[in-house]
């Protein structure tokens, strides 16, 4: 099994285990392909939920950038409610699960078709 192969079930164990959601294993592996080499990178591969910066960089380069939404309050609440549900105490927040649960929560899978 592959590095990549390795963090996608990780991925897919976190959603199921902390998230309460069953993955589809397919948009899970396109979105961890989106995230590029950060998903090797032990600092860039998970999003620090208590820093701003951090947040604004969820919205600006993948919300707005990538999912192509527009600029509004709903996407500060969007990710402060994906947190939420990934678990405020856990302080191992797989970005790629992150933007799985952001992606889904916008119905936003036809970005990765």
């Amino acid at each position: 099994m592959s590095a990549r192969e390795e963090l996608i079930k990780k991925y897919a164990e976190d959603l199921k285990e902390k998230c309460g959601v069953t993955p589809n294993m397919d948009l899970l592996t396109k979105v961890t392909i989106g995230c590029g080499p950060s998903i090797y990178n032990s600092d860039a591969s998970t999003v620090a939920g208590s820093q701003q910066s951090e947040l604004d960089t969820v919205k600006k380069n993948f919300l707005i950038k990538k999912l192509g939404l527009p600029n509004g309050p709903e996407l500060d609440t969007a990710i402060h409610a994906v947190l939420e549900k990934y678990g405020k105490a856990n302080k191992h927040k797989y970005r790629a699960v992150v933007y799985y649960l952001l992606t889904v929560h916008f119905k936003k899978e036809s970005v990765y078709k």
